[in-house]
């Protein structure tokens, strides 16, 4: 069993120094084999070569996002230390914000809270650093964006706190600093904007910061949650170990269902996690969901994505809240009817879905590539070569606009952004569900009601159970109804005989 392991890692090692890198260019075309949309691309950003494409920000791009109103779009580079904005239209750059400081303390920065303590490196909020950012998630009104560290450079192996920007998406600037658990790669906001959910790859925890007060200094940590167990770290000081493996569960994506009483953290060398937000406690994982490194939710469905088999998941949501309140108190492994999934390229990352959620676009790292997916019919609908080699992806809120980050390799490619415009033989159908979502408050339907019950067997036992409360009202009644009946009769009897 051990040769078989060490046989793959080594038949799969020397598969990713081998592929070849794929450079992508501007009029590279992809048109579904249904005819229903068009996917052209109309513009770069490298980080390396000349040209009019070549921006030396660009370093290591590991996600993107759009801002709310979509005239505007974000790239982290995590190597590079920066976030850089650009014009969604023009696509010229806005401005590069970067990501050293002087130190972990002063006025930008939040007080301490007491739950991420410097252990490794003794008085570590007073060293200079660069942060490394990876992913963001901005308020549903644009007016901030949250970006974490990696990790802060000195902690060359992440197991002491890193740390997390707070950026003024008017001014393009960070307007307040905090700290998080070691090595933190994905956050999420809930849908009522109270509460931004921190996922801490590497211990298997997960963090939660109180943004409810309209001033930001105000803003607090909550106590951390443990997935599990709570990782002992203990690395070199002096060097570098491959953190993105054995770290536990690998936590990473990160999603508030409707509603904002479940929260779902995927686990890339787990199964899918829930906490019940409202106890502020991790109930249980779901096994048949594993190694799922995306997750989001659009219209009444879950989608996922799975790295390490190149696959997308789709389970809806009603189902999967459902289960999880027939069986909570009884089991910490969740059974989930409904699951459904298709094989797209290998090393499937970031997913997204257009505005209507007909279409979901996925950045395959391995393979290079750029797949779009029927969600309904959970079908490939078309793919097309990017630059090798994709991790994060981002949809314009109107669905018109794709922008595909290329991170890259040891061996090669990758610094790379591509941006893409989506024409749709429907475009009425994405552009009214756009309009819908911007004017709600909160576009997901109602999360439907959880209840603490134990799983029956089946819905008939649920049934046979109302018919037999039933039963018993009747026979209530008719034993209530004899002995008036006799009561009476008696009554008659004793006044007849007087």
């Amino acid at each position: 069993m051990l040769t078989a392991v060490i046989l793959f890692f080594s038949i799969n090692s020397h598969a990713q120094k081998s592929m070849p890198v794929v450079h992508s260019k501007v009029g590279d075309k992809l048109e579904t084999k249904n005819g229903e949309l068009t996917v052209t691309c109309i513009g770069q950003k490298h980080g390396f070569g000349k040209g009019e494409s070549y921006d030396a920000d660009i370093r290591s791009p590991k996600s993107a996002s759009f801002v709310p109103g979509g005239e505007k779009f974000y790239v982290n580079s995590l190597e590079g230390g920066k976030t850089v904005a650009y014009k969604t239209e023009s696509l010229e750059k806005i401005k590069t914000i970067s990501h050293n400081f002087e130190s972990g303390t002063g006025p930008m920065w939040l007080a301490p809270s007491g739950y991420y303590e410097f252990t490794h490196y003794p008085g570590g909020e007073n060293k200079s650093f660069m942060g490394k950012p990876v992913e963001e998630a901005i308020t549903r009104d644009g007016k901030y964006m949250f970006v974490p560290y990696y990790r802060r450079t000195f902690d060359i192996n992440a197991q002491d706190p890193s740390a997390l920007a707070v950026i003024d998406v008017e001014k393009d600037e960070i307007i307040l600093m905090t700290e998080t658990g070691p090595l933190p790669k994905m956050v999420a906001l809930s849908n009522s904007g109270n509460l931004l959910a921190i996922t801490h790859w590497g211990n298997n925890t997960v963090g939660f910061l109180d943004i409810s007060d309209e001033d930001p200094h105000k803003w607090h940590h909550l106590p951390p949650i443990t997935i599990g167990n709570k990782l002992n770290l203990n690395y070199s000081l002096t060097k570098s170990i491959d953190r993105d493996s054995g770290s536990g569960y690998s936590l990473r994506g990160t999603v508030f269902l409707p509603g904002d009483s479940l929260l779902l953290i995927s686990g890339m060398g787990g199964p899918l996690a829930v906490i019940d937000v409202k106890k502020m406690e991790w109930i249980g994982m779901i096994p048949s969901l594993s190694q799922m490194r995306h997750v989001i939710v659009k219209g009444g469905n879950i989608y996922m994505s799975r790295n390490s088999s190149g696959e997308v998941f789709s389970v809806p949501l009603d189902s999967l809240v459902q289960a999880i309140g027939r069986q909570r108190g009884s089991t910490r492994e969740f059974k989930i009817p409904g699951i459904k999934h298709v094989k797209v390229g290998g090393g499937a990352r970031t997913l997204k879905a257009s505005p209507s959620g007909k279409y979901l676009f996925v950045a395959c790292n391995s393979s290079s590539a750029l797949y779009v997916v029927d969600s309904e019919k959970m079908e490939v609908i078309g793919s097309m070569a990017v630059d090798s080699f994709p991790v994060g992806l981002d949809i314009s809120p109107d669905g018109k606009y794709l922008v595909v980050t290329s991170q890259g390799r040891k061996n090669g490619g990758g610094n790379a952004v591509n941006i893409y415009e989506i024409e749709y033989s429907d475009p009425a159908e994405e552009a009214a569900s756009a309009a819908v979502a911007a004017e709600l408050k909160n576009p997901q339907h109602e999360e439907p009601e959880i209840k603490e019950t134990v799983e029956t067997n089946s819905v008939e036992k649920d049934d046979s159970s109302l018919i037999l409360w039933i039963g018993i009202g009747l026979l209530g009644i008719l034993v209530v109804g004899g002995i008036f009946g006799f009561y009476f009769r008696r009554k008659r009897g004793i006044e007849s005989r007087g």
